[in-house]
């Protein structure tokens, strides 16, 4: 074999190392080390580059509910797709991304994961058993009988007992659905992750969650997918996921679903039990669920305006009538507080206060719960979360949630396009990006791909935002999104430095506001919204707020709007004015972009129909970054 030179030498005693360690952390500033002089200033640097934009929440027709609705497009289907190629809806319309996500979790159900492919093909397995049979016929039969089965087969979520219990039967789809993931998966280019989800909503109160895995086939075929079949409650979930680290060495991570449709179950001050939250509750939510879905098909869930009542950005993409029953329970207002992205991380802090321990200090995400395959979120290119809402001109007359009295309690116009998630990660794979989900260095987005990069730390200065190296310095000597400050230094206040840039493809930027949160000497829950940086030479006034809206050029009837108002790329270097170095406090940033037409137009426009006067025809997308928080 030939001899490695003294410089092949070199580059495994010193590079290579550094970039083993590269790709599992990003480092806090005391962790960051001096570098030696060299000439290109990017020798040995660690940290995150750039965003990559993706999809945690998807459905394709293994999921039984999406594939007994219409729904014929698989896996393969969904990761073509997200990888940029052209496929053909279940409804014959073709469908294409403007530009190829960089990674995918398809998080199809657990609960009978598969079945309605075994049924359409009428698997001999099935067709071996009564049970089996039964759901064959079902399915296959048509018309309004095919509906009723579908109807009872439903019903076996809320009595979580499922008609056939088949281990055998679901690691046979569950090694599919791995060796799928591991065919379209591409490190370096496309990120396809293994998970699934695990659906319970008891009472029918969501609790969902997506079980995102860090690992490959060889950790993640070790088990079966815990399922609602096997408990409806989080904890047991937990229990799983723990056994499968120390089974496999793997690693495991579950985001919650948007919680807007839990009525107050998400972030209740009780346990499964009915007991009150304990220091190991807390302990366990807090590793195991890192990241909270904030923003999704089924409507947006950082902030309402009940609780927020200051925030006229509040009001965004609402869904606030009840919870996912059949018939649908309405919600009640106390319950709100117990259901918002914001308020959770209110509670969360009041917890620690009690219990040593924050159960709900979580980053932010996106997801677009599709169930049509297609993860599509941009207003023009919205096709809708479920087979029924695919293109066409009659998809907004639908009823998604009827009440008990058989009205509508939400239509098929109120879905929203939303959402995505962005992940500051050093490459593109599933460790390195998994391990920045984990340490919430992550953010939500509505549907657009802004770029939102924010830091915190005590001694930034006004300049450095501007600096081509304020990454580099917002690591060296602060945290990112995501991160946590301590003990402030005597005289010292929290200095961010945010910075955002418009999607390339899209609108332009209105502001970017901080979100604080604390809790006050009284132990009340606060908190004040500052708009740091706006676009079009606006001015903040004293109170940390700008007044002047940004203003529209929408044209609703073309479906149509110009970026001849807002910014490409706005800055900030904020100090926070009212910091109390003894209080618990959080801070995240939320980055509005200036009015488009929302998809509503697009079809009003391309179907040549009229939208009754309550459909909302515009919108102004953001992203919501991870917090960071202050300890004192």
């Amino acid at each position: 074999m030939k001899a490695l030179s003294t410089a092949a030498i070199t580059w495994l005693v010193f590079i290579a190392p550094n970039y083993v360690l590269a790709q599992d952390y990003t480092p806090q500033q005391h962790q960051v080390p001096e570098k030696k002089q060299e000439f290109s200033p990017y020798v040995g640097q660690h940290f995150p580059k750039r965003v990559y934009f993706g999809d945690t929440h998807h459905h394709s027709s293994f999921s039984f509910d999406s594939g007994m609705f219409g729904n014929t497009l698989g896996p393969e289907d969904s990761y073509r797709f997200a990888r940029g190629e052209e496929v053909t809806a279940a409804n014959g319309v073709k469908a294409k991304l403007i530009r190829p996500l960089d990674f995918l979790a398809i998080t199809d159900h657990a609960a009978y994961l598969g079945f309605t492919e075994l049924m359409r093909t009428s698997d001999s397995r099935l067709m071996a058993t009564k049970g089996g049979r039964e759901m064959v016929e079902g399915y296959q039969a048509g018309g309004e009988e095919a509906w009723l089965f579908v109807v009872s087969m439903m019903k076996d979520f809320d009595i979580g007992k499922p008609r056939l219990d088949d281990p055998e039967l679901t690691r046979s789809v569950w090694e599919r659905v791995v060796d799928i993931a591991s065919e379209y998966n591409q490190p370096g280019t496309f990120t396809a992750f293994n998970g699934y989800e695990w659906t319970s909503a008891p009472n029918g109160n969501n609790l969902h969650r997506n079980v995102i895995f860090r690992d490959g086939p060889l950790r993640v075929k070790q088990i079966l997918p815990f399922s609602a079949f096997d408990s409806p409650e989080p904890e047991p979930l937990w229990e799983f996921m723990a056994a499968y680290e120390a089974k496999t060495g793997g690693q495991v991570l579950a985001i919650p679903h948007n919680p807007n449709i839990s009525n107050g179950i998400t972030f209740a001050e009780t346990m499964s039990n009915g007991k009150r939250l304990t220091r190991e509750y807390a302990e366990k939510r807090a590793l195991w669920e890192p990241l909270l879905e904030v923003t999704q098909a089924k409507g947006d869930s950082e902030a309402h305006p009940f609780l927020s009542t200051e925030d006229e950005f509040a009001d965004f993409e609402t869904w606030d009538f009840g919870n996912a029953g059949s018939p649908m329970v309405p919600k009640e207002n106390d319950m709100l507080q117990y259901e918002y992205a914001r308020s959770g991380l209110q509670w969360g802090m009041k917890h620690k206060l009690k219990l040593g321990v924050n159960p709900f200090k979580f980053g932010m995400v996106g997801g677009t719960d599709t169930h049509t395959s297609l993860s599509t979120t941009r207003e023009e290119n919205f096709f809708g979360k479920l087979p029924a809402l695919l293109p066409g001109p009659d998809r907004t007359e639908e009823a998604m949630v009827m009440k008990a009295d058989g009205t509508p309690a939400v239509e098929s116009w109120e879905t929203s396009a939303s959402g995505l998630t962005g992940v500051w990660a050093q490459e593109n794979t599933r460790e390195s990006l998994w391990d920045a989900m984990a340490r919430k260095e992550v953010y939500a987005t509505t549907g657009s791909r802004i770029t939102v990069r924010v830091f915190a730390g005590w001694d930034f200065e006004a300049d450095e935002v501007e600096r081509p190296n304020f990454a580099e310095q917002g690591y060296k000597r602060g945290v990112p999104m995501g991160g946590d400050l301590s003990d402030a230094p005597a005289g010292k206040v929290p200095t961010f430095m945010v910075r955002s840039l418009r999607d390339v493809d899209g609108a332009n930027l209105d502001r970017i506001q901080v979100i604080k949160g604390w809790i006050d000497a009284n132990g009340l829950p606060r908190e004040k919204i500052y708009d740091v940086a706006v676009s079009d030479g606006r001015t903040i006034g004293a109170d940390g707020r700008c007044k002047t809206p940004v203003g529209s050029t929408v044209d609703v009837a073309n479906a149509d709007y110009t970026n001849s108002i807002g910014d490409a790329l706005l800055m900030a270097y904020w100090k926070d004015p009212e910091f109390d170095a003894d209080l618990h406090a959080f801070y995240y940033v939320r980055v509005i972009e200036i009015p488009t037409p929302r998809w509503t137009a697009y079809d009003a426009k391309r179907f040549g129909i009229t939208m009754p006067d309550r459909v909302t025809m515009t919108v102004q997308d953001r992203a919501y970054t991870s917090p960071i928080w202050y300890t004192p």
